[in-house]
This record gives structure tokens, C-alpha cells and sequence, in this order.
């Protein structure tokens, strides 16, 4: 609908305004408008749809000639990238799009990116990292190549051929499904949701976690390591994405099936607590025992602060969601347990106050080093001095202690019936409109949040940025993004003897290493997350419209 000529002028002053305080020119561009952004969309998705999309599926960003790409690492041209901001964070943005304009552009690029997604679908019903749609053959060259020699990326140095949980991925595409069927019903993608759900459910172990990959194997012993993609994971959230579907599958299709699992789920949490005198929880714990356990060499069997800090979260969550008090029960402990490890303000000296692990039995901080120039003649090791440790996985945290302890206390006084009054467990609701536009959605979903304040916030549209990305796209129909990663092509296996130089604090190590790295002097190119980021911000401003 046109806008009056009392909300144009007012537009135009919240425009000035705007501009005025990002320290832009108010006359340099036009105050934006609806059609004008609605434009603008389109012409970035349709360059996204046509030039960077390999078959329906996308990787993280591009040169602008296509002569490389990158997801979490360099990708093959016949490759797309499951891990978000990857295939299905596209496919996500793409039914945002469609919500806001009800174009069926928008929708038929969506079936693009679920299509691809199903292309690459475990036959077990979950998703990689990535895939290729080249075939097999293509992507186990790809592992034994560029994925074999990212040092510090040890996830991608062995093939498995199964399915992970890790970083998201599978519980994204899940959801994406889930959300392509809800829209038309098209049995596709119910076919592949079926699929799915069953691969989630199946891998779930009788204690409620879930391993880090499935189906399980037991086979990439890294330097003299066992093999730890069957642990139970909490790292990367593994656990809370996977309840987070779950509850969403019971939302929009009423599968009372699932309530069980996402009980049990909620359960693992109270059941890897370990006891007094360290009662908080590792990054991933032995399934037999339910104890800490070791995962990628970088990752030693310890206590981790940060991870202690989200399981607390999501214990308060499963207050709200349950309103059963056993899920505070034992949070003051874990909070001063916390308290109790924060480094003195003497060491590490303008770092975070946590250390990112403490050793089980001793309570010291264990830091981690590495030594050596790649993958074939380095290693990472532990200790307890805070010098020198990686910079691509800190030893050092910031923790929450103070805020969890303050909406613990909310909680604890807060009667069961109140605090689980906005519980999606307590009855079914349609899924919010928008998952990419977080301001404009309801997020009654989303495991680890504060469920108290899940109404939609007011809308704000950043205008001056709207008329900046309209002003911005190129005549392509790409947002000419610096894209600050990079990494160093694969040229062959590293040497035995390493590379002279101090390899202990870089990003990447000598010329062998393909782990991505800051790039001192980015290039220009496509980001995926830009576009993203960027349509976010217009389908915001279309809405408010």
C-alpha cells in the first residue's frame, strides 16, 4: 500500500535523521522505498539464483570470476556447503522472502536450495559438512586433498561417509525441510522431513545426547586419539539444535511422538553434570560413563567454562519449557564453580577471565600450544602455561557468571505455571513467518533463549542502511563484500621436517597448510552471509512497509 503523504514526510525525517547519525550525507541518497527495495531483492537473488548457486546449492563466497570459492574451507566448483551460513541458511532467507512479498520467485528459489539439499541427503537421512555434486569420487579427492591438509580443521581430515550434527548443519537443513513441507505440503519434501526426522531420532542414545556424527563409526584415531565422533556432544549446541527441531516438528505437525525425545534430551544435561567438587560438564562426554572425554587434539579431556555456561542456559530454558524445577537444581553450584576458576587479573594479562578448559581432578587451567609448520609434522599439546597458546581456538573465555546468576534468581521465583506459560510443549502454533529476520519473528522456539521475552520487538527499520544497500548493489547484482578469509591453495602433501619459522600463534601454518586464515589484504568478492545479512535487512523494511 502507498504510503500518505503525513508517513512520506515522516519517512523522509526518520531518514535524515538516520543518515545524519551514521555521518552520511542525507542528500548523497534517496530516502528509500518500498518498490525500491523490493528491487533491489530480487536483483541480488536473481544474480545469487543464476551465477552463484552450483545446482540450487551455494558455498560461503566467491571470487567475483568464479576462479575460487570457499565454505568453511576452499570447495571444488562441483561443491555446496551445508554448514551455515550455507545451503540451507539461503534456502531460510529465501521463504522469508516469500513471506514478505508473496513472490513466487522467492519460493521457487527456496525448492532450488531444498532440491539441492535432498541431492546430497545421507542415504541414512542427515547431511555433511558439505557435498558434492560431482559424486563420491569428487568429494573423497576433495578430503584427501584440500580437507587432509587443513591443520587446524581436524573435522575435515578423514572421510567418513555418514552424517554430522556438528556446527549445526544437519539440524538447519532439518528445520528447512520441515518449513518447505509446512509451506505447499509437496510430498518431496515431506519424503525427505520423514527421512530426516527418523535419522534424528534413531541416532539419539537412550540418555537423551546425541554423537557428534552418525551413523556411528570408529576410524580416524588422530595422533594416537581415539576416534571421538561418537561422544555425546555439547559442543557447537549439538544437543539444543537437535530439541530445537524436535519441538518444532511438534509444533506445525502435532507428532506427539517427539516429546518423549525431547524430554530425554533435556534429561542429558542433568545426568553429564558431574559431581561435586566440579560440577559443570566437557565439550563432549563418553557414553558409557557419562565423564569429560578428549575430541580433535586441540580439545583435551577437560571442563570447559564456556560450555558449562550454555548447558546452564539451556537448564533455565527447560524450566521455562517444562516449568520442572529438577533443571535449576544444581545451577547455583555450577555458577560457583565458575566463580571459583576465573583466572586472577595477573595472568594472561588482557584476556578473557575464563580459561577455555580446566583439567578434571587437579581444577587447573589447561592451556593449548602447537608446534610444528602442518598437518604432517605438527601437533597440539597442553599444559598449564597461559603463554604463547593457539590463536584459532582460545584458551580464554568471557562468561556470563553474573547475568546467568540473575536469571537464575528470576527463575527460582518465579512459580513452575508462570514460567512455563509461553511453553511451545504446551500446545501447537504456527511456526514464526520469518527465521532470518530475528527482530521481526517470534522466537518461542529457540532452546537457550529467555522465553519471558520471546514477544515480537517493535520494528526499526535502518533506513540509512536500506537506501545504502540499494545504492550499493552493482550493476552484477552483487554486494561488493572484502572477503577477510582466505586460504593458500593446495599444492601437495607437507614435509615431514617442518617449515623453519614460529608457526605457534599464526592462523595458518607454511605453505601446505589450506586452513583458512585473515586475510591481510582481502579481496573483493560475493559473500554469502552479506546477502543474507543484507536481504534480512530489506525484507525488515518491506514488512514495516
Amino acid at each position: 500500500m502507498p504510503l500518505s503523504p503525513i508517513s512520506r514526510r515522516r519517512l523522509m525525517a526518520s531518514s535524515a535523521a538516520a543518515f545524519a547519525a551514521a555521518g552520511l550525507p542525507f542528500k548523497a541518497l534517496a530516502a528509500p522505498t518500498k518498490a525500491g527495495a523490493i528491487e533491489t531483492m530480487k536483483k541480488a537473488s536473481r544474480f545469487m539464483v543464476d551465477k552463484a548457486a552450483y545446482k540450487g546449492g551455494y558455498v560461503w563466497s566467491y571470487l567475483p570470476d568464479f576462479s575460487r570459492r570457499w565454505g568453511e574451507m576452499e570447495a571444488f566448483p562441483t561443491m555446496i556447503w551445508v554448514q551455515p551460513p550455507g545451503t540451507g541458511t539461503v534456502g531460510h532467507l529465501f521463504l522469508d522472502a516469500y513471506h514478505a512479498t508473496q513472490d513466487e520467485y522467492y519460493y521457487d528459489a527456496a525448492c532450488k536450495a531444498a532440491d539441492a539439499l535432498i541431492a546430497i541427503q545421507n542415504p541414512a537421512g542427515g547431511w555433511n559438512y558439505l557435498g558434492d555434486m560431482a559424486g563420491e569420487a569428487s568429494l573423497k579427492k576433495w578430503y584427501d586433498t584440500i580437507g587432509k591438509n587443513g591443520w587446524r580443521l581436524e573435522e575435515f581430515q578423514h572421510y567418513y561417509g555418514n552424517c554430522t550434527f556438528d556446527d549445526e548443519g544437519t539440524a538447519e537443513v532439518c528445520k528447512f525441510m520441515l518449513r518447505m513441507y509446512v509451506e505447499k505440503k509437496n510430498p518431496k519434501y515431506k519424503a525427505a522431513l520423514d527421512k530426516a526426522l527418523k535419522f534424528v531420532l534413531e541416532a539419539q542414545y537412550p540418555v537423551g545426547g546425541w554423537p557428534q556424527r552418525f551413523p556411528l563409526k570408529d576410524e580416524f584415531h588422530h595422533h594416537g586419539n581415539a576416534d571421538y565422533t561418537g561422544y555425546i556432544t555439547f559442543n557447537d549446541d549439538v544437543i539444543g539444535e537437535n530439541i530445537e527441531f524436535l519441538i518444532m516438528v511438534y509444533q506445525a505437525l502435532g507428532d506427539e511422538s517427539v516429546l518423549e525425545p525431547i524430554r530425554r534430551a533435556m534429561d542429558c544435561y542433568i545426568a553429564c553434570q558431574q559431581p561435586q567438587p566440579q560440577p559443570a560438564w566437557g565439550l563432549q562426554h563418553t557414553v558409557n560413563d557419562l565423564k569429560p572425554a578428549a575430541a580433535r587434539t586441540y580439545e583435551p579431556k577437560a571442563f570447559a567454562t564456556h560450555a558449562t555456561a550454555s548447558n546452564l542456559a539451556q537448564m533455565m530454558t527447560f524450566y521455562q519449557l517444562t516449568g520442572d524445577a529438577k533443571y535449576l537444581a544444581r545451577i547455583p553450584e555450577a555458577l560457583d564453580w565458575l566463580d571459583s576458576v576465573r583466572l586472577p587479573d595477573n595472568v594472561a594479562p588482557g584476556k578473557a577471565r575464563y580459561p577455555t578448559f580446566i583439567q578434571v581432578g587437579t581444577g587447573k587451567p589447561l592451556y593449548v600450544h602447537r608446534t610444528g609448520s602442518n598437518v604432517v609434522n605438527g601437533r597440539y599439546y597442553t599444559d598449564e602455561n597461559p603463554e604463547k597458546t593457539v590463536t584459532h581456538y582460545s584458551s580464554f573465555r568471557s562468561v556470563d557468571v553474573k547475568g546467568l546468576r540473575a536469571r537464575y534468581e528470576k527463575l527460582k521465583a518465579t512459580p513452575p505455571e508462570e514460567a512455563s506459560k509461553n511453553s511451545p510443549l504446551k500446545g501447537r502454533r504456527t511456526l514464526p513467518k520469518y527465521f532470518m529476520v530475528k527482530d521481526l519473528s517470534v522466537e518461542d522456539l529457540k532452546v537457550g533463549g529467555d522465553l519471558s521475552s520471546s514477544a515480537p520487538k517493535p520494528v526499526d527499520a535502518d533506513l540509512a542502511k536500506v537506501a545504502k544497500l540499494t545504492s550499493e548493489l552493482n550493476a552484477e547484482g552483487w554486494w561488493p563484500t572484502p572477503l577477510t578469509s582466505t586460504s593458500q591453495p593446495y599444492i601437495g602433501d607437507g614435509p615431514a621436517v617442518p617449515t623453519p619459522g614460529d608457526f605457534s600463534e599464526t592462523k595458518v601454518g607454511d605453505k601446505y597448510d589450506t586452513s583458512p586464515y585473515p586475510d591481510p589484504k582481502p579481496a573483493i568478492g560475493i559473500s554469502t552471509a552479506s546477502f543474507i545479512a543484507n536481504m534480512a535487512t530489506l525484507i525488515k523494511f518491506v514488512d514495516a512497509a
